[in-house]
């Protein structure tokens, strides 16, 4: 299978391409710098620099949108906002134009997406089945998912990939927190009853790939472990893993000052379940917190897994 990836020289995006690679498909990647490409994603991943560069004879078996600037590193500006708009929802228009032009079309197309789409929401849990929010975060995901599943019309299989915080020992969440617990800084944030729904990197590349070869997935997907956990107890079990105390709270006023709206996502969360991919009996290796931590943080290979 030959794949077309965006977003591919990024912490998800890498750990793909070496999946993809090692299963033997070929890999198209998407990357502003094309000469990184090989150094970063395999040695026989090829690269574009631009979309421009796909032409209508060009063949791609599938397409993995997975691109999109990092949402909490910045203040939401207005000009912030269309940033974030224009790499998600602006990049996935330009694709779905360029596959509308294709003479051999793809057969399906997996598109990113957040959990996020359910809106900040503390009280209640969020199947696939929920309706969106209304926030900023929301509101970006569902226009985001709009422009994905205008590929249906040109006959392919569109799968939304709403994903949860992705643990991963070497970046996002799991490393900018790993040494401040390591130091006995680590705080609960705000009341810490706000819900983290995460999921285990391995976990999450399983599931996509059972998404790519599911010829009878489509539409959207929560990407999360089943068993989601709030903020209080996600900081006493990674303390625990790392056999430090965390006795600290992050007052959630000093956070808003800050992060301003941003903070949002931070001391707001949604309790999510994968119910579409328990529904097709997918095999979690680390449905619950402990494990994976242990796994990310203290297994000996867990570089390598």
């Amino acid at each position: 299978m030959h794949i077309l990836i965006t977003g591919g020289t990024g912490l998800i995006g890498r750990r793909l391409c070496a999946a993809l690679l090692a299963r033997g498909d070929q890999i198209t990647v998407l990357s502003r710098r094309p000469q990184l490409v090989a150094g970063i994603c395999g040695a026989t991943a090829q690269a574009i620099s631009s979309l421009d560069e796909w032409t209508p004879a060009m063949h791609f078996d599938a397409v993995i949108n997975l691109a999109g600037e990092p949402i909490i590193d910045a203040r939401w500006t207005e000009k912030r906002r269309q940033v974030l708009l224009d790499s998600r929802v602006g990049l996935t228009r330009q694709l779905v134009e360029k596959i509308k032009q294709a003479s051999r079309k793809p057969q399906v197309l997996l598109s990113g997406s957040a959990i996020g789409y359910y809106g900040i929401d503390d009280a209640q849990s969020f199947t696939e089945e929920a309706s969106a929010g209304n926030d900023f975060s929301a509101n970006l995901c569902a226009q985001w998912e709009l422009a994905a599943d205008s590929a249906k019309s040109l006959g392919l299989r569109v799968v939304s990939l709403r994903t949860g915080l992705v643990l991963d020992e070497d970046g996002g969440v799991l490393k900018k927190m790993r040494l401040p617990f390591q130091l006995g800084l680590g705080s609960q944030l705000g009341s810490g009853q706000q819900w983290m729904s995460w999921i285990h990197r391995q976990d999450y590349l399983r599931a996509l790939l059972s998404l790519l070869d599911d010829t009878s997935a489509n539409g959207a997907f929560n990407l999360t472990a089943p068993i989601a956990v709030t903020n209080a107890e996600f900081t006493k079990t990674l303390a625990k893993t790392l056999h430090r105390f965390a006795l600290f709270v992050a007052p959630a006023f000093v956070l808003r000052l800050a992060m301003g709206e941003r903070s949002d996502l931070l001391l707001g969360g949604q309790k999510v379940l994968p119910q579409r991919l328990l529904d097709q009996h997918f095999h979690f290796e680390f449905p619950d917190l402990s494990s994976a931590l242990a796994n990310l943080l203290n297994a000996p290979n867990a570089k390598s897994s």
